[in-house]
């Protein structure tokens, strides 16, 4: 029997122990409890998941049944239900870790309606077998609700595309009057078109957040010695934090973490490449211990709610905004001060983009992907502010932050359309000598005059191009090449070991019809002061209690890693640090003081109040 839902304002308060909803989430949670369809972006760490668990919860205490949750992630379901039962909430997740024996009986709850939201991969969700459990739910009117998260990853423009998402279609096929809430954190314009019309979501609602993350500040340089420069970074600015490191290859990753390691840093690899295990035992560490540096291909990342990721840092340059918007969110979760650091170099423009030409896509797609990649160019040469340029790809308009790189320290530009045109001069001028192509380094040899035993091999010094362009140095015509490649003014031929061609796009360059403007080179980070740290550093959020209330966190802290451990979960799930912080600022004397902490429900005041207040008086 239905029955008019509860108020989502007593829920969130009453399970989740918050007093306010954050920007959109109220109206949302309205739509969605009223029986309404949306389609959701909201950043990472904007609070996502409460958009679908508590309209979950007021449907399911309304009458309306159990809601089904479609994930990607065996880690991200394992935790969200953890939080969900800590929380008090019924709760259960269908994967690959249960035994035939556990499946079922998860099964055999949700028919009985003993299951308020089942987190389930959409590969099982399309099952026969599961659709005809959902089918039993639906002639009751016992199914609820269909939140498909990480929603992107039906779009083939998506940064994460994943054939099986497109099966999903089939919940509005079969469940037409069920409400369906698809969540992402990312997705350009048309990402967001593709979501609509795969999923059939064309009368949704759209709820589109600021795409803002403004405590995390941007910093992009030009890779030289990119190890030393990432090791100066972690080193003069997060000490003792933990943080995300990205690299393009696996065995990168297993040298990165290696090199961190010796440097005196706690660092763990995870690539698909390492057994199941291995990757199961470091993402747990990283969760659940503090100060760990991960270094990782994308295979990583996905739904890691980590709230007190420091620093995220990429090695070797995205594919596109959108990946690079996702990883960089995986930093600052908390709200607090946090760096989203790049270093990028020629390399990885020739790279990007030579996987592009080589894929087996059709041409259509190739051309949206190297739009996507020159936007994220664009974003690494810009001398503007880097938060504007990254909000304006996702059509949202903004001032300058004062916080990235650039606003901190403004760059110079300069004219590269001379240094341009004598570049693409030197390879016509080659060609037509030789008969044959020639790499970057070479090309930049004659322009420079440097007379190498290549360049004497086959008679480049008599070139007309030799030398001219002995102003110019190094770092400076590579970042002309990025440009050029970037614009589609060269090419690179992988098969001819990343020789460069020139293209139709050659000319107006050549003529001067198309200017160059280019940043001068930053490759170190900024003179931030070094931070008296250490693996056992205090979190931010505790850096301004009083000496007693210092002492009061970490008793607490202590207490949450010990709380953790014997549930199996991350610390986070517990309580957050900010909650701690709140406590041992408060420094409480009994429950009724506990009630009005953010961030403690009614069971976990239940679960953990008097334990709370025994450490407390006793720090």
């Amino acid at each position: 029997m239905q029955t008019i839902a509860p108020a989502p304002q007593s829920i969130l308060h009453e399970v989740f122990g918050y007093e306010q909803f954050r920007g959109p989430q109220a109206d949302i949670v309205d739509h969605v409890i009223a029986g309404g369809d949306a389609l959701v972006l909201m950043p990472t760490g904007g609070g996502k998941s409460l958009c679908y668990q508590i309209p979950a919860i007021a449907r399911q205490r309304a009458g309306h049944g159990v809601s089904i949750v479609v994930s990607p992630l065996i880690a991200l379901m394992h935790d969200q239900v953890g939080a969900l039962h800590e929380a008090g909430v019924d709760a259960a997740f269908l994967n690959s870790t249960l035994s035939g024996e556990e499946a079922n009986a998860v099964e055999k709850r949700m028919l009985r309606g003993e299951i308020t939201l089942l987190y389930a991969a959409p590969e099982r969700v399309t099952t026969l077998r599961f659709l005809a459990q959902l089918d039993a739910l639906h002639e009751r009117g016992q199914l609820s609700l269909f939140a498909i998260d990480e929603a992107h990853c039906v779009s083939q423009w998506g940064h994460d595309f994943r054939p099986e998402y497109r099966a999903l279609t089939v919940l509005h096929e079969r469940y037409a009057g069920v409400p369906r809430l698809a969540l992402t954190a990312t997705a350009d314009a048309i990402t967001r078109e593709d979501i609509v019309e795969r999923l059939q979501l064309e009368q949704a609602r759209q709820f589109v957040s600021s795409f803002d993350r403004p405590n995390i500040r941007y910093t992009i340089v030009e890779k030289k010695d990119a190890t030393t420069q990432l090791l100066r970074f972690i080193e003069a600015e997060h000490a003792g934090d933990a943080g995300i490191v990205y690299c393009q290859s696996r065995k990168r990753v297993e040298e990165l973490a290696q090199t961190l390691v010796a440097e005196g840093i706690n660092a763990l690899p995870y690539h698909a490449g390492l057994d199941a295990e291995v990757r199961q035992r470091h993402q747990d560490r990283f969760l659940r211990e503090d100060g760990i540096v991960m270094t990782a291909t994308i295979a990583f990342g996905m739904g890691i709610d980590k709230p007190d990721v420091r620093f995220v840092a990429h090695l070797d340059m995205p594919k596109n905004i959108e990946g690079y918007y996702q990883e960089t969110g995986r930093g600052g979760r908390d709200g607090l001060p946090a760096a989203a650091w790049m270093a990028y170099g020629l390399q990885d423009v020739v790279n990007q983009r030579r996987m592009i030409d080589e894929s087996p896509a059709g041409e259509d797609f190739k051309q949206v992907m190297r739009g996507k990649l020159d936007a994220l160019l664009t974003l690494a040469e810009a001398a503007d502010c880097r938060r504007v340029r990254l909000l304006e790809y996702f059509g949202e308009a903004s001032t300058p932050c004062g916080n990235c790189d650039n606003c901190l320290n403004p760059p110079d530009i300069w004219d590269g359309t001379d240094a341009a045109r004598k570049l693409l001069s030197t390879i016509y001028r080659v060609q037509q000598q030789s008969g044959i192509s020639f790499g970057a380094g070479h090309i930049m040899d004659i322009l420079r005059g440097k007379p190498t035993e290549k360049v004497k091999q086959f008679g480049h010094e008599a070139l007309s191009t030799f030398g001219i362009g002995a102003a110019f140095s190094e770092t400076q015509l590579r970042g002309v090449l990025r440009q050029l490649i970037a614009t589609g003014s060269l090419a690179v031929d992988a098969s001819a070991f990343n020789t460069l061609q020139l293209t139709a796009g050659s000319r107006a360059v050549l003529k001067g019809e198309l200017p160059v403007k280019l940043r001068e080179s930053v490759s170190t980070p900024s003179g931030g002061k070094r931070r008296q740290g250490s693996a056992k550093a205090t979190p931010a959020v505790a850096a301004g209690l009083s000496d007693d209330g210092q002492v009061r966190f970490a008793a607490l802290k202590a207490w949450r890693a010990e709380v953790a451990r014997a549930h199996n979960l991350p610390a986070y799930v517990i309580f957050h640090d900010a909650t701690l912080a709140a406590i041992a600022a408060l420094a409480p004397q009994s429950l009724d003081d506990l009630q009005g902490v953010s961030g403690i429900g009614a069971k976990k005041l239940d679960a953990y109040g008097e334990e709370v207040l025994r450490v407390v008086s006793s720090a």
